[in-house]
């Protein structure tokens, strides 16, 4: 079955794409670069020097740093996934990517994005099965969603409207019928993503209540800082990956390029700023680990 005004010989899959990126204006090209380059050495330092300092410092060898350590992990290699790529994209005058390619970077992306939502989710308390378990459904999640993806032929246009090998501009260039391919898609990312995201969500409402129980004024506003922090990080994920995935591939416009930094890049540059440098504890153990490396 065909969309409406296909070509008949739409049997060829098509060896390379041309990646359009997020903006078509030369005199942008400079500055774009400039600003994500330091959005990813941000994420790189933050994330890399909390898992080291986790590492360094055996007070922080809890289950909970644990799961931070894993989370940073995480936002390294999502980030990672993206960005370089992006970032050789604004300095070359041919914006292109191999087929090849292009499935490892949407199975990497989506591995390390399904891994980012259970660990939001998961209770810290039995980290070390929950993480294999966010990593398993991780790999097994990103093969469909790469399986539907990559299922048909492209043999219309290579020209990928995003910066990044994603779903939806994918979805839009396959010249075979998507219809079933989106509904699975649509079906495991609501799954996936609300069902994560309500655990999340649910969890803070609890935080929020026990912190609104407070006797101390000053502790409630600390908390409460705190928490609001958290919560406001996590809804910029949630929502602009919700933004993204759950509407048709039809209905996508240049919003997504934007939604689709916040989420890929700018995340994963805050998470460690928010989830730990913000901590009692990883202040301590920054500063035992300064002393002693300067003593």
């Amino acid at each position: 079955i065909f969309r409406e005004g296909m070509a008949p010989q739409a049997n060829h899959t098509v060896q390379e794409f041309i990646l359009l990126g997020l903006s078509d204006r030369p005199e942008l090209q400079i500055p774009l670069f400039v600003m994500f380059l330091l959005i990813y050495v941000l994420t790189l330092m933050g994330n890399l020097g909390m898992m080291a300092l986790i590492q360094a410092d055996s007070r922080l060898h809890t289950p909970m740093y644990f799961f931070l350590s894993n989370f940073s992990l995480a936002d390294v290699c999502y980030s990672t996934v993206i960005t370089p790529k992006v970032l050789v994209n604004f300095l070359s005058d041919r914006k292109v990517i191999s087929f090849t390619e292009c499935i490892v970077q949407l199975y990497s992306f989506v591995v390390f994005g399904i891994v980012e939502c259970y660990l939001l989710a998961m209770s810290k308390g039995i980290c070390a099965r929950l993480v294999g378990t966010s990593y398993t459904v991780g790999f097994l999640c990103a093969l469909l969603y790469t399986s539907c993806t990559f299922g048909g032929s492209f043999c219309e246009s290579n020209q990928i409207n995003h910066f990044f090998c994603d779903i939806s501009p994918l979805l839009q260039l396959s010249c075979s019928e998507i219809r079933n391919n989106e509904m699975v898609i649509f079906a495991f990312v609501g799954l996936n993503g609300i069902g994560t995201a309500g655990i999340t969500f649910i969890s803070y409402f609890y935080i929020l209540s026990t912190i609104l129980k407070m006797q101390s004024t000053q502790g409630r506003s600390k908390a409460f800082n705190t928490c609001a922090s958290h919560l406001t990080v996590v809804s910029l994920f949630y929502g602009t990956g919700f933004f993204m995935y759950l509407q048709p591939s039809s209905s996508h416009t240049g919003l997504d390029k934007v939604a689709s930094v916040f989420y890929t890049m700018v995340t994963p540059m805050l998470n460690p700023l928010i989830y730990s440098l913000r901590n009692r504890e990883v202040k301590e153990a920054l500063k035992r680990v300064c002393s002693h490396l300067l003593s």
